[in-house]
């Protein structure tokens, strides 16, 4: 059965997604906590995610040096000028969210969702071996009262690329973290990154389809890009690898959209960095032009979220 188109996108959004839920816009206002992780600290290795800066792929939320309340208005400001009558959803960006005690954990979340009567949820990015039970009980009952969303980072399910970018973890570590949040009935919304040196357009298909597996109910596709304060500037200065061209892009994202199971909501079909950071590819700088290219090659296609999985449950 063909999926029905939604504000005519040929797959599932986001923003669909919260209007359906809330029945308003939502947009999120990006928080610093002042986490670690622990391939950072120690714990399981240093230095953390290659390609994450050293905000933690916080770049584009608030300094951990600012409080709370000061990130939340700069945050809110920047986005209430384009969505002025949208509703906030808190989002813990910077680092792993959950690295901490459970005592700072509440105090952090609960000072966050109070700190303006229209914010109408909670996201929370985090690692798949940072939940502990009771972290996970916690959220479960914070998801009572508001919508709680736990961002989980994949990247990639191939051994090969998590050893090289320093995950520290495993498709099998993921694979049982979103069982035990899906447990509770937690919104789960997987992250994973196109283009790692190695992995060609098959590979990165095999992802999805692992994905496509697992109780999740979102999806974040991201490019590896090239970030001046990240330790992938280094390996990139000293020893270049081939990174995808936006053409190359753009079709392996429509292929991803194709095979993908047609109930997951697509979060965002590319990320970028810091103008002043990036060192490349510079085109990734364009995220509009992308994501419109991305629908463009779908409907040159005649294609759409989940024909190519549909056709095979079919068969």
């Amino acid at each position: 059965m063909k999926m029905e188109y939604r504000n005519h996108k040929p797959y599932q959004t986001v923003d669909v997604f919260y209007k359906t839920l809330f029945g308003h816009k939502v947009y999120k206002v990006s928080l610093n906590g002042g986490f670690t992780c622990p391939n950072r600290d120690g714990k399981l290795g240093k230095g953390g995610c290659i390609y994450c800066s050293d905000m933690g792929s916080g770049d584009f939320a608030g300094s951990r040096n600012q409080p709370l309340e000061l990130q939340y208005e700069q945050g809110k400001a920047m986005m209430a000028k384009k969505w002025p009558n949208g509703k906030p959803i808190v989002y813990f960006q910077a680092n792993t969210n959950t690295y901490a005690p459970l005592s700072k954990l509440k105090e952090l979340y609960e000072h966050a969702l109070t700190l303006d009567k229209d914010i109408v949820g909670i996201s929370i990015a985090t690692r798949p071996d940072c939940l502990e039970d009771e972290v996970i009980d916690y959220l479960e009952t914070l998801n009572r009262k508001y919508f709680v969303s736990v961002e989980l980072g994949l990247e990639t399910i191939h051994e090969s690329s998590l050893l090289f970018i320093n995950r520290c973890h495993g498709p099998n570590e993921f694979k049982e973290a979103v069982r035990r949040l899906r447990l509770r009935n937690l919104h789960t919304v997987a992250h994973i990154i196109n283009g790692l040196p190695g992995e060609d357009k098959p590979m990165m298909l095999e992802t999805i389809r692992f994905l496509n597996q697992l109780d999740i109910q979102g999806i974040k596709i991201h490019m590896l890009y090239i970030a001046s304060n990240s330790r992938l500037s280094n390996v990139y200065r000293n020893n270049p690898f081939p990174l995808l061209t936006k053409q190359e892009y753009c079709d392996i994202v429509a292929s991803q959209i194709e095979i993908m199971r047609p109930d997951l909501i697509i979060y965002r079909l590319t990320g970028d960095a810091p103008k002043d950071k990036l060192i490349a590819p510079l085109w990734t700088l364009k995220k509009f032009t992308i994501t419109n290219d991305i629908e463009k090659l779908l409907r040159e296609r005649k294609s759409y979220q989940g024909r190519i999985c549909q056709d095979d449950q079919n068969h």
